[in-house]
């Protein structure tokens, strides 16, 4: 009962900032809303909501209580950074954008807590239309056709996605689709069926995840999309898709083909991380730099997923860290958009000295991303490839050490590039909001934290959703 309170409340307040005349009142109702967001966060916390099932299509459990937790400071960090950034944008506008923010925090909210495969599958195409609206928001032509691919191409995943439950409740015979149902009975399916469902979902979420083979329509989003917004695709919508997968993940721990399953991901991964090392040469933009970053950084997750044991605690420990460090990015590159009014990597530079603090917090972004000490990537990216040694899979070390360093000489490159690179001489750079870079570098802050020290709590919570 308390679940549906909250999406009433939720999708009520969302919708009242439709209504809003003022910016006041508008900021006002979506400060009301995360008073919601922060009050179930108590209520799953402190109420004994964890663990517990609202109905037979929702149950808070361990998973979708931590990237809630994540979810909610991220939105509400895009939603502060959103307000300075819409300043010049007319009313109508700004009042869509907010709405749509708010709709899509909702919406991946949903897709946690989601109990049962059609449920998520509603949810993340609830996520695609809130998406779109987004990408949108400048009403130009590029921005249209930005939105209709990503909604095209989606929904397109979406429905591969649909066919694969399809043929996974014709595999299992069950009259119900809840994970619980599915979980009892699938280890007596046909393997063929399995296998067909199985790739058929992958392949159909991996444009909410950002992996190998629809990776692109999430780029063209963030292109297109305000950069505080890209944050929250690039984090929370993107761990929508990571935890789908892993629910996927651990039904097919049950089967006889979860070897195989594995052998896929490691392959989707790879591919994965080959996308992100190459294109991160090769793209002029920065927000599409930062895009195939997380391309990169979700192909590592797969990978981690693909080699097991071990593997699977740091590919969840990997994505709740990469939320931190891609959202304090994007923050930042909003900032940068303020200053130099584009992202164009061959013509801006010289940051350090308009902004020294949003370059330092780019500049420790790169070392942190990078997964360099104190990074928490660094130690999830070790234990992936220490249990690919353990495991023998010298061919995955060596490629993903070759790409890896690609991805290290790319990302120096660029971002050194617009933090000490003489500017061209028609530029005019603005005046930076340094309060921006701060609060966007205060969430490199935490994870630098869980890069020195993970609490026992974490280590609790990570040990929890990691177990098969």
């Amino acid at each position: 009962m308390i679940f549906y309170l909250y999406l009433a409340l939720s999708v009520t307040t969302a919708s009242a900032v439709l209504l809003s005349r003022g910016r006041r009142t508008m900021h006002a109702i979506g400060s009301l809303f995360y008073v919601v967001q922060a009050l179930f966060a108590a209520w799953l916390l402190f109420g004994g909501g964890s663990g517990t099932s609202a109905g037979t299509i929702f149950a808070f459990d361990t998973t979708g209580t931590l990237f809630f937790l994540l979810l909610v400071i991220v939105s509400f960090w895009v939603f502060t950074h959103s307000e300075p950034y819409l300043s010049e944008c007319a009313p109508t506008q700004t009042r869509s954008y907010f709405s749509l923010l708010l709709l899509l925090t909702t919406a991946i909210t949903g897709a946690y807590f989601a109990s049962n495969l059609a449920v998520t599958w509603i949810f993340l195409e609830a996520t695609t239309l809130c998406s779109g609206g987004i990408i949108y928001h400048r009403r130009t032509a590029q921005t249209l056709e930005a939105a209709w691919k990503y909604v095209f191409v989606c929904s397109t995943g979406i429905a591969m996605a649909y066919l694969g439950i399809l043929l996974l409740a014709g595999a299992t015979r069950c009259e119900s689709l809840s994970y619980d149902t599915v979980a009892n009975v699938i280890a007596q399916s046909n393997p063929l069926y399995l296998k067909t469902a199985c790739l058929l979902i992958l392949c159909g979420y991996s444009c909410k995840m950002e992996l190998f083979p629809l990776y692109t329509v999430g780029v063209d989003a963030n292109f297109a999309a305000p950069s505080p917004a890209s944050a929250l695709i690039s984090t929370g919508l993107v761990n929508a898709g990571f935890v789908a997968l892993l629910r996927l993940y651990r039904l097919m721990a049950r089967t006889e083909i979860f070897p195989w399953v594995r052998s896929v991901l490691l392959v989707v991964g790879v591919l994965s991380l080959l996308v992100g090392a190459l294109f991160l040469r090769r793209t002029n933009n920065y927000k599409r730099f930062l895009s195939y970053s997380t391309v990169e950084n979700m192909g590592i997750a797969a990978i981690g997923l693909g080699v097991g044991g071990v593997g699977v605690w740091a590919a969840v420990f990997h994505v709740v860290c990469h939320t931190f460090i891609k959202s304090s990015l994007f923050l930042q590159m909003a900032v940068v958009r303020q200053v130099y009014n584009g992202y164009r990597i061959n013509r801006l530079g010289d940051y350090i000295r308009i902004n020294r603090i949003g370059a330092i917090g780019l500049l420790a972004g790169m070392v942190v991303v990078l997964a360099f000490p104190p990074s928490p990537l660094f130690l999830s990216e070790l234990m992936i490839l220490g249990e690919a040694i353990a495991a023998g899979k010298w061919w995955l070390v060596g490629t993903m050490l070759l790409l890896l360093c690609i991805v290290i000489y790319s990302f120096c490159l660029r971002v050194l590039r617009l933090c000490y690179q003489p500017n061209q001489d028609e530029l005019h750079p603005s005046k930076a909001d340094r309060a921006l870079s701060w609060s966007a570098l205060s969430l490199l802050f935490v994870a630098m934290i869980l890069g020195l020290w993970q609490p026992a709590v974490l280590r609790d919570i990570i040990d929890r959703i990691a177990t098969l």
